[in-house]
């Protein structure tokens, strides 16, 4: 289901790596401008300025002497992406009641579509859900969260719009507590990752939530537009310096997203891929699983 879910979404990288594959190496196996097209061809993918360089110098290494150079191309490829994203291979674990997940990112990214998929996920396993829906100065987005709520069962906090979203957050640690849920997702406004005072409000709806109940949130999980290239590895590094992201969903991969980006993020940020976001479909929010990643990038 995954790599069907993910293979349209990255076709046009993996063609691209493909034809650029056995074009370069219709030149020879290790000429110079093969070696210098196979880095165009890595970096254009927005693998990373670091992988590319590690991929280059075990390609260098091991095309010596090997006729089905590649072959031995791809393979090492796929090793260097393995070795960059299996260690993200962190699914979600609910330790706590009630499990409290604060969701952040830039505007657009999908943060809301993401909390309701979360949400209908979560019902479909039996567990309570309260939403809170702290993005107060977007009232676009408080509608969408109780649309989410009458679709998946799910209760939903809410004050007027323009109101603090700190409060919003605190009442719905309050409620899922008072309500005996299980889960507790909290909606962030969208912020831009280079705004200090923005991301200063951010961190007060952190230490509030965790004043409303030790320990939380027990989860901030960023999200990722995949088609923004090296501007999310940014955003990923920003966030997690600002707030601590413990966790990443990367959507929009069924779009024109250059599915590089992930291992450029698991290579210089290392925060676990929670979910990866394969359509629109209230289902296609997956697990995210290095292999079957790879396998749909490379295939």
């Amino acid at each position: 289901m995954l790599l069907k879910g993910i293979g349209k979404g990255l076709a046009k990288t993996r063609e691209a790596l493909r034809g650029r594959l056995g074009a370069l190496f219709s030149r020879g196996k290790d000429s110079p401008e093969t070696m210098e097209g196979l880095e165009e061809m890595l970096i254009e993918a927005d693998i990373g300025v670091e992988t590319t360089m590690e991929i280059m110098e075990r390609l260098e290494r091991a095309l010596k002497g090997h006729e089905n150079t590649m072959e031995v191309a791809r393979g090492i490829i796929r090793d260097a992406f393995l070795d960059a994203l299996k260690p993200l291979e962190a699914p979600l674990s609910i330790d706590s009641r009630p499990y409290c997940i604060m969701v952040v990112g830039v505007n657009g990214v999908g943060k809301t579509t993401l909390i309701g998929k979360l949400a209908h996920r979560f019902r479909k396993e039996g567990l309570k859900v309260v939403i809170g829906a702290s993005d107060t100065f977007r009232a676009a987005a408080i509608e969408q969260l109780e649309e989410w709520g009458k679709r998946t069962g799910s209760e939903v906090v809410k004050h007027e719009e323009g109101s603090d979203p700190g409060a919003v957050a605190f009442d719905t640690v309050k409620a899922a507590q008072a309500r005996g849920a299980d889960i507790a997702i909290i909606d962030t406004g969208g912020r831009l990752h280079t705004k200090v005072n923005l991301m200063e409000e951010l961190k007060k709806v952190k230490r509030v939530m965790g004043k409303a109940l030790s320990g939380a949130p027990h989860e901030i999980l960023l999200v990722i537009d995949a088609t923004t290239g090296q501007n999310a590895l940014q955003q990923a590094l920003t966030f997690h310096r600002e707030l601590g992201i413990t966790g990443m969903a990367i959507t929009k991969l069924d779009g024109t997203a250059k599915g590089g980006i992930l291992v450029a993020i698991g290579k210089e940020v290392g925060i676990p891929i929670r979910y990866i976001g394969v359509g629109e479909g209230v289902d296609d929010l997956m697990d995210f699983r290095a292999e079957e990643f790879v396998e749909a990038l490379l295939s």
